[in-house]
């Protein structure tokens, strides 16, 4: 047992000139055992070990002219290159599975922390790794510890050169020292996720907020670190994980936490979160900037509340900030939708004094506006006006929407000059255009022009919907074309629907005997009659 704890000791003193061999006791266990941690890649942690202390010894400063003397352990080492002012040749560090073949122990005259932390930090900063190594190593066997700064430059030094092991086994002899930072966890955990995974950085971020010793050290650096990775990892159910346990930590987030939480919740369709941690940032007085505004104002519209939506919108005013043209359309178009026709124009002329061209989005926003206050004939005049000035941004849905206004105006001569323009431009007519010029003649009391109309979209090989055809015999039967509903409900497939129109329509215009004949023609096809056509039935049948 003596015989393993006895090694030979060279000490290379070139001023002198000699060598001589020496045999001394040296207690090498603790070091053994610290460069002997097994790191394996399901594993982040290596066992904690109990730090001797050691009286620290002021000496002179690094950078004076001293002996240079080196200890090597079974084997004659020559003078230690940290010592030289010339660059080190590291390529072959990358082949060292462990510091334990690598690393080899130095004779520190300098005792003190302070000075050896100094040394640590340059040679870390000009990523001589394997002298940064053996320093550190040589540090711990004397029972020295790194100040927290020389710390965390070695591991950004190993995990640059992409040694993950040994910087998760320096981070380990860190955190039985009690030196670990936020910024030393920030280090590990984006090297663990850059050479294991988003999964282990998560679950090594975990563990730390599970210690209740070492979660204190998590601050706003380290959480946006994670909120960062999980928007890169497109995970807005493990952000929401960390944006709770950040405030069971009373730990107050900055403009960039929110920034993320805001823009990752909405980039998720999750309106209701971005919304609570707009809210949250504004009760905790935090300044937002101008991309979580815009998102804020976008949570806000997807999420049904205007007025918020405004609010925000009318902050950016004041700071006299210019969101993009997707936060101008969003906000016309939820003003519209909610009858706000005034505000919606003035955003629309804020827009156009901040420079931003309106697209197809912003038109038909505001035509939608003025119909759901049922201003037609403004709609109508407007779609006007952007034919004029804006004809290559006119679309399919402008032209719907300016075909709705005629349905409600009974305008059916506008509505078929849009639906034949809309042809000439080689535009995939939906049903639903036709549906809308058929209600316009509807209203407007011509149901030849209705015929003409569906008969047309029949030829385009465009199949009817049920509400095409409900206007297209309501259409017929004002317009006392009796044969022609027949006719119609003998081409298409059986419909109650259709059926109980009919024979409501022929009810009011006192068509009796035309009405009890569909009626039995209804009840033979098996169709059900609603409440209406039973009432009405029963009133005329005794006149039959």
């Amino acid at each position: 047992m003596a015989a393993s704890l006895t090694t030979s000791v060279v000490f290379h003193v070139p001023t002198l000139g000699l060598s001589e061999y020496y045999h001394t006791r040296i207690h090498i266990s603790r070091f053994s055992e610290f460069l002997s941690s097994d790191i394996t890649s399901n594993s982040w942690s290596a066992k904690r070990k109990v730090v001797s202390s050691c009286r620290n010894s002021r000496s002179t400063r690094l950078d004076r002219d001293v002996p240079k003397v080196s200890i090597a352990y079974g084997s004659v080492l020559n003078e230690h290159p940290m010592w030289d002012d010339g660059e080190e040749d590291v390529d072959d560090v990358s082949m060292a599975s462990s510091l334990v073949s690598e690393n080899r122990l130095q004779f520190l005259e300098e005792r003190d922390e302070k000075n050896l932390s100094w040394r640590l930090l340059k040679l870390s900063r000009a990523d001589k790794v394997r002298s940064a190594l053996e320093l550190y190593a040589s540090m711990d066997f004397m029972g020295l510890r790194p100040e927290s700064h020389a710390f965390n430059a070695l591991l950004s030094c190993l995990l640059r050169k992409e040694e993950l092991d040994d910087a998760l086994q320096v981070f380990e002899s860190m955190r039985s020292s009690g030196r670990t930072s936020g910024h030393s966890y920030n280090l590990i955990l984006q090297g663990v996720a850059k050479a294991r995974g988003f999964e282990a950085a998560f679950q090594m971020f975990q563990e730390l907020i599970d210690d209740k010793e070492e979660t204190i050290k998590a601050d706003q650096v380290l959480f946006n670190m994670m909120l960062t990775l999980c928007r890169d990892e497109k995970d807005w159910i493990k952000s929401e994980w960390i944006w709770r346990k950040m405030k069971e930590n009373d730990c107050v987030g900055n403009s960039v936490t929110y920034r993320l939480l805001v823009t990752m919740f909405l980039g998720f369709c999750q309106y209701g979160l971005a919304v609570e941690a707009y809210l949250e940032m504004v009760q905790n007085e935090v300044e937002p900037d101008t991309r979580t505004m815009e998102a804020a104002v976008m949570s806000f519209v997807k999420d049904g509340r205007w007025d918020f939506a405004l609010s925000v919108f009318r902050d950016m005013m004041k700071r006299k900030e210019n969101p993009n043209i997707i936060v101008f359309n969003a906000l016309i178009h939820s003003l519209g939708n909610n009858g706000q026709v005034n505000l919606a124009f003035k955003v629309y002329d804020c827009m156009r004094c901040l420079g931003h061209v309106p697209t197809s989005y912003t038109w038909n926003a505001l035509l939608i506006a003025l119909c759901r206050a049922d201003q037609y004939s403004d709609a109508l005049e407007l779609f006007e006006k952007i034919q004029q000035e804006s004809p290559s941004e006119l679309g399919l849905h402008l032209y719907n929407t300016a075909l709705t206004a005629c349905n409600k105006l009974g305008s059916w001569r506008r509505g078929l000059q849009i639906l034949w323009e809309m042809e000439d431009l080689g535009l995939e007519i939906p049903v639903t255009s036709y549906c809308r010029v058929i209600g316009a003649c509807e209203v407007g009391n011509e149901p030849k022009v209705a015929l003409q109309v569906y008969q047309h979209m029949v030829h385009k090989k465009h199949n009817p919907d049920t509400l095409t055809l409900l206007s297209l015999i309501r259409s017929c039967i004002w317009g006392s074309l009796y044969d022609e509903v027949h006719e119609i409900l003998k081409l298409v497939p059986p419909n109650a629907h259709l059926y109980n129109a009919a024979v409501q329509g022929f009810c009011l215009r006192e068509k009796t005997e035309s009405a009890t004949k569909l009626y039995q023609e209804m009840r033979e096809l098996g169709l059900s009659a609603d409440h209406k056509t039973r009432a009405m039935m029963l009133q005329f049948l005794p006149k039959i």
